[in-house]
C-alpha cells in the first residue's frame, strides 16, 4: 500500500465529502424546521458544524468503497400540517442540497481554470483536485440517496407516493434495507446503476 498517496488522496477528498454530508443532512433538518418541525433543532443537528452529523461507520465506508453516509436527521412528521406531501420535500431537500453543491462545485473549477497561471502549482493542482472531487462527491450521495431502499431518501419519497397499504407493506423493508444495500453493491448491481448517471452528470457539470 502506498501510504503517501493514500493521505494524499484523503486530503483531498475529506474537505469536500464532510461539506456534501453536512450540508445534505442540514438541508433535511432546515425544510423539516420550515414546514413546522423543531425536532433537528432542538437536537442541535440544525447546523452546518460537520461534527454534528458524522457516522463513524459511514466514513469508513466512505473511505473503502467511495460511498459513504451520515447520521439522519431526526424527523418527527407528526409536526407536519401534511406529513406525506411533507415527507416528500424534506426526502427531496438533501438530494437537492447536493446537486446545487456540485454544480457551484463545477462553477468555481470552470472559474478557476483559465487563472491557473496565476498561482503556484503547489496550491492550484490540490485545490483544483479538491474541488472537482466536491463535483463528483455531491453528484454520488445525490444519486445514491435517490436509491428507493431504507433508509435513503429515494426509499422515503416512494413509501410517500404509494398507496398507504402498499407503503405499509414497502416500510417492512427497512430492517433488513443495509444489508440489502451491502448485497446489491458487492454483487455489482449498484456500481453498475450509478456509475452511468454519476458519469453523465460529473461531465455536464465539468464539461
Amino acid at each position: 500500500m502506498d501510504i503517501p498517496k493514500l493521505i494524499q488522496e484523503i486530503a483531498i477528498l475529506a474537505p469536500p465529502f464532510l461539506l456534501a454530508l453536512t450540508v445534505h443532512e442540514f438541508s433535511h433538518g432546515f425544510i423539516a424546521y420550515k414546514l413546522g418541525d423543531p425536532t433537528a433543532q432542538r437536537q442541535g443537528r440544525l447546523s452546518l458544524n460537520p461534527l454534528k452529523h458524522l457516522d463513524p461507520l459511514g466514513v469508513l465506508a466512505f473511505l473503502i468503497m467511495k460511498i459513504g453516509w451520515a447520521k439522519p436527521v431526526p424527523v418527527d412528521v407528526r409536526y407536519f400540517k401534511n406529513p406525506r406531501r411533507d415527507m416528500i420535500w424534506v426526502s427531496l431537500a438533501g438530494v437537492s442540497a447536493n446537486l446545487l453543491l456540485a454544480v457551484a462545485s463545477g462553477l468555481v473549477v470552470r472559474l478557476l481554470l483559465p487563472i491557473a497561471h496565476l498561482l503556484p502549482a503547489v496550491i492550484f493542482v490540490p485545490l483544483i483536485q479538491m474541488i472537482a472531487a466536491s463535483v463528483w462527491i455531491n453528484v454520488m450521495l445525490a444519486v445514491f440517496n435517490l436509491i428507493p431502499i431504507p433508509p435513503l431518501d429515494g426509499s422515503q419519497v416512494l413509501s410517500n407516493l404509494l398507496p398507504p397499504e402498499l407503503a405499509r407493506s414497502y416500510n417492512k423493508l427497512e430492517p433488513f434495507g443495509f444489508f440489502i444495500l451491502l448485497a446489491l453493491f458487492y454483487t455489482g448491481v449498484i456500481p453498475r446503476i450509478m456509475h452511468p448517471l454519476i458519469s453523465f452528470a460529473h461531465g455536464l457539470i465539468l464539461g
